[in-house]
């Protein structure tokens, strides 16, 4: 069986026995096509070391844009792809090189971007007012730290969820189900959002700027997309005064640390996150170990000199 053929049963493979998304597949595919676009072979045989170590050095010198070359952890989901597909490969028992012969490419110590207590405060306060704008944004903020949760995930939330309970499962990356929980202050700005709304839509955030229309025409969901999600978030925060830049994703970040800064353990705060792998949540002990050492500075050895 030829590479081209291989490759088409690896998809089907992933999104079905592995459960991955589309997107996910879709991007399985790009990445692997890049590689038999660059070696030219058919044969699962000829995937040798050279030929990994060829490619690996074609990948670092491919242009993302004019003048800056492909970046070390783009270079990694090729790689992730590639080594994915050997594993497959060597479980059918096809005859390929080891995935164990692609090693990643070493990339910067991941930044992350948290926000200062103060700012957060700032932040959720700034949706103000009783109409149904004010108060779906209001909740939105209030639910993002307080579960943590992805903005799709936030954007799949049903207006059904059980608001009587502190807590809710969300389906998240992987199609794999978890607990998050809401704090009182999220379960009052949901409650009173979903109060005001007058539509029958099922979604638990919706656009306001065209309901009344898209009733009428009984069409599509009005649900709102990651990408609105944002620059509700980025709205907020610069109205907030804030410099620099906020997503949805530096509330989940904010959410981590503040769990870990105020003594949760680090397997307990990747359960809430959804992290398959504990190492994904170990990058948030950066910014609470910079807490650790002005603690140290503050209070350690003030009795000796």
């Amino acid at each position: 069986m030829n590479l081209p053929e291989l490759k088409q049963q690896f998809l089907e493979y992933v999104e079905i026995e592995k459960g991955r998304s589309v997107k996910t597949v879709e991007n399985y595919d790009h990445y692997l096509s890049r590689f038999l676009e660059f070696s030219k072979i058919s044969d699962p045989a000829d995937i040798t070391d050279t030929k990994l170590r060829e490619y690996r050095l074609w990948l670092n010198r491919q242009e993302a844009r004019k003048g800056e070359w492909l970046k070390k952890k783009t270079q990694n989901y090729y790689l992730i792809a590639l080594r994915a597909f050997l594993k497959y490969l060597a479980k059918r028992g096809v005859k390929s090189a080891s995935p164990e012969a692609i090693e990643l490419a070493k990339v910067p110590e991941r930044h992350i971007d948290v926000m200062t207590s103060s700012e957060l405060d700032r932040l959720l306060q700034m949706p103000e007012g009783d109409d149904l704008k004010n108060l779906r944004d209001k909740a939105i903020l209030e639910l993002l730290f307080s579960t943590g949760l992805r903005v799709s995930e936030l954007c799949s939330l049903s207006r059904e969820i059980d608001l009587s309970r502190d807590e809710l499962s969300v389906r998240g990356k992987g199609e794999k189900v978890r607990v998050v929980f809401i704090s009182p202050e999220a379960k009052d700005a949901a409650k009173a959002y979903l109060k005001a709304r007058g539509d029958i839509d099922d979604a638990l955030f919706i656009s306001h700027h065209k309901a009344g229309a898209k009733a009428e025409e009984n069409q599509k969901s009005l649900r709102l997309t990651s990408r609105s999600v944002e620059r509700i978030v980025a709205f907020y925060a610069k109205k907030a005064g804030i410099s620099a830049k906020v997503t949805p994703h530096v509330l989940r970040h904010s959410f981590a640390t503040d769990l870990l800064q105020n003594g949760a353990d680090l397997r307990s705060v990747q359960a809430m996150l959804g992290h398959s792998n504990i190492s994904t949540t170990q990058i948030y002990t950066h910014v609470t170990d910079k807490g650790l050492r002005e603690i140290h500075k503050a209070f350690h050895g003030k009795r000796r000199g």
